[in-house]
């Protein structure tokens, strides 16, 4: 993947626009595994989820159930990272499945589908501080960031991508003999470039693939999501 950093704005201004900045959906980050009896009906919830406009709803599966019986086929170590990341940061000393992330900063059972809906609720309702856009042209794509009223802090821009569906035969484990719908399993997460939080910055990276791509500019040290776009 190849990435060149600007602060020019340029041709990004020409598609950027105010119904592009104030559509800031709400990134739900679910940690599940598909040797975890509980993570079923938190799998459909999330498959809820994901058809709203106003969501980015995200599937991560984890490696550390694999010893169960059956290796999730879509777990990445990095994923159980990231959630150990969020636990350290929040002071908790414990990690499970199924986990709600909302936003980057607030934590929830993930089958308790009212808990995870007041904290959509709550976030939708905050005040964005962030502007970002997102285009892409062929394999070309191109992020612009700029803080709408201020400085926001130092924060990390995000490339996620994902497979919008998959069904699973389970055949031993917790879940043997059941198939199961995945849905918006991220397959990459991976950086893209160090945002000051200050300046405007704009971003272009080659990408390949027919994948949704999701751009999200986090704040630093597994902070708070400050802003989001899909392109499906």
């Amino acid at each position: 993947m190849r990435f060149i950093f600007t602060s020019l704005f340029l041709a990004v201004l020409a598609f950027a626009s105010p119904l592009a900045a104030a559509d800031r959906p709400v990134v739900v980050e679910l940690f599940t595994s598909q040797g975890c009896s509980s993570c079923p009906a938190a799998d459909k919830i999330l498959a809820k989820l994901a058809k709203q406009d106003n969501v980015i709803a995200l599937s991560l599966h984890v490696d550390y159930w694999d010893y169960l019986g059956w290796k999730d086929s879509f777990a990445k170590a990095m994923f159980s990272m990231r959630q150990r990341a969020y636990a350290r940061a929040a002071q908790k000393h414990t990690i499970y499945t199924p986990q709600v992330v909302v936003q980057g900063a607030s934590h929830a059972i993930g089958n308790r589908e009212q808990d995870v809906n007041n904290l959509i609720k709550f976030h939708a309702a905050q005040t964005k501080a962030v502007a970002l856009d997102v285009a892409r042209y062929g394999n070309d794509l191109i992020v612009n960031i700029r803080a709408i009223s201020g400085p926001v802090g130092a924060a990390v821009v995000e490339i996620v991508r994902y497979m919008p569906e998959r069904t699973v035969d389970i055949r031993a484990g917790e879940n043997a003999g059941r198939k199961i719908v995945y849905t918006n399993i991220v397959t990459d997460w991976q950086p893209m470039a160090q945002w000051n939080g200050r300046s405007g910055l704009t971003v272009k990276t080659t990408i390949t693939g027919t994948d949704p791509v999701v751009i999200l500019v986090q704040s630093k040290d597994y902070g708070p999501i400050i802003a989001a776009k899909v392109l499906r």
